[in-house]
């Protein structure tokens, strides 16, 4: 569904991406790991067309992302706190972005149902901007939005950053339940390597902007990670 053709990106003479190929298919739990300044966030960035590549392209779903806008309806991301509106209230932004997909209020009601436990009793009917929210509660808000409207593609940045522990494991099983979806692709960046091995069938990791490993996850997947990053 996601293919990347001879993709680069470079900055003066500093090239941050550099990926000759890779293909997501349909439906994958798809992982991406790497240290600070390995390409993790530059390369869900050119997904979305937040930056123009310096050479290659990116087909989602048969359209080149920097060239149409018709990927937009299906894929959905939260890559950080950039994506909120900070004078709205949680309901408002909610509702905004449910608007644009297409969604009443009546639809998105019936979604926030669901995620009462992830919410905890901290986002809805609070009175309180996302402005206002600590980071872990403006995260929540955020990744939850990006459910709206039944993606097909969904893209999380560093999700589980900034959550205590019992809303990680609540993460967990809801990033789990959505790549459960034969027809939903998951794209899950994380320096947490449990995390990411738990909730993802397939891991790559980035070393420099490039891909140095590709691993189908198994029971093994974990400890060779760790000491590919230990080495």
């Amino acid at each position: 569904m996601i293919t990347a053709h001879t993709l680069s990106k470079k900055y003066g003479e500093q090239t941050v991406l550099n990926i000759d190929h890779l293909e997501i298919p349909k439906g994958q739990s798809f992982g991406l790991v790497g240290n600070n300044g390995a390409g993790k966030t530059t390369l869900f960035s050119l997904l979305l067309d937040l930056i123009q590549p310096t050479s290659g392209h990116i087909i989602n779903n048969g359209v080149q992302v920097d060239e149409s806008e018709a990927w937009k309806p299906f894929t959905s991301a939260f890559i950080d706190e950039s994506f909120l509106i900070g004078y709205l209230t949680p309901e408002e932004y909610f509702y905004f972005i449910g608007e644009l997909r297409g969604r009443n209020k009546a639809d998105v009601d019936a979604l926030l149902e669901g995620y009462n436990d992830f919410f905890h009793g901290e986002i809805l009917g609070q009175k309180k901007y996302l402005r206002d929210l600590s980071k872990g509660n403006q995260k929540k808000v955020g990744i939850v939005a990006s459910f709206i409207g039944n993606p097909e593609v969904v893209i999380l940045d560093e999700p589980f950053a900034n959550l205590d522990p019992t809303t990680q494991i609540r993460l967990k099983g809801i990033i789990k339940d959505l790549a459960a979806k034969e027809d939903v692709t998951v794209l899950v960046s994380s320096h947490d390597l449990i995390h990411v091995t738990e909730v993802c069938e397939r891991i790559v990791v980035l070393n420099k902007g490039e891909i140095v490993k590709d691993i189908h996850t198994s029971t093994e997947t974990l400890k060779e990670l760790e000491a590919f990053f230990a080495g």
